[in-house]
């Protein structure tokens, strides 16, 4: 069934609590018919095979390297400030996500930047610190990712961030590249209160999309988001932008270095 994008202002990763404590509980479809993340009814016929929807992690559309960029440019080169800083935002996601003390991602941006500060003995006015943070709203996109996105859409599949960003992140980021137009429902880990790679952060694209997670493709930038994606039972297509080392973990479905060899694994299937 095909159904029309969210107009720009829609609300970020809509979805009933009942239709998430059906899906926890095991069923990948509460029922045939179940409210839609934009309020409609979303049929999702069992017999129909193929992947009709693609979850994106935001990176495999952004170049994170914007906060590297902004680091120099406010604090001059030095290579192991971001890194750290960066590092540690993880960290922080994945320390706070297994220990159940969910706080928001926007907050965990601030937390590891004061954190690599102090690591790296660096003292940050309050105006730059906020110009920091918002690199992480600001980036650029990878120079495919518009025209790609778009062949995607125009192909009938269905389209949506899957990201830890919050919610305000999320909107900021895609209106500043002027992209939020190709994309049916933005979904932030914030619905579940945890971040990837735990199971109810990828449970989130099934419950918005209204599809079960053989016909949702995950496209992953990190090699842990891959396996975490992998893990759920998303086909998974891991966007190696970096050309990073595979992880000892489990192997994505398939990978590439762009998301035109993830709109020929997508045509595949």
């Amino acid at each position: 069934m095909s159904m029309a994008r969210a107009p720009p202002g829609a609300q970020v990763g809509l979805m009933s609590r009942r239709q998430f404590l059906k899906l926890l509980g095991g069923s990948t479809l509460a029922a045939a018919c179940s409210p839609g993340p934009l309020g409609r009814t979303l049929v999702a016929p069992p017999t129909e095979a193929g992947i009709r929807a693609i979850a994106f992690d935001l990176f495999t559309i952004f170049d994170p390297r914007g906060v590297d960029r902004r680091v120099a440019a406010l604090l001059g080169e030095n290579a192991a400030l971001p890194a750290t800083w960066k590092t540690r935002l993880f960290e922080y996601c994945w320390i706070r996500s297994a220990s159940g003390q969910y706080v928001d991602f926007e907050h965990l941006v601030r937390d590891s930047l004061v954190y690599a500060a102090r690591a790296h003995g660096v003292a940050i006015a309050d105006a730059v610190r906020a110009s920091l943070e918002a690199a992480f709203t600001e980036l650029a996109p990878w120079p495919d990712a518009s025209t790609t996105l778009r062949e995607l859409a125009a192909r009938g599949l269905r389209l949506a961030p899957l990201a830890n960003y919050a919610p305000r992140m999320i909107e900021a980021l895609l209106d500043h590249a002027g992209i939020r137009d190709v994309f049916e429902a933005l979904i932030s880990t914030d619905q579940a209160r945890t971040y990837k790679p735990h199971p109810r952060a990828y449970a989130l694209a099934e419950a918005t999309f209204g599809l079960p997670r053989r016909q949702i493709a995950f496209a992953a930038f990190g090699g842990w988001d891959a396996a975490g994606a992998h893990w759920y039972g998303y086909p998974t297509f891991w966007v190696n932008r970096l050309g990073t080392a595979p992880e000892e973990l489990v192997a994505a479905d398939a990978t590439g270095p762009d998301l035109a060899r993830l709109a020929t694994w997508v045509a595949a299937h």
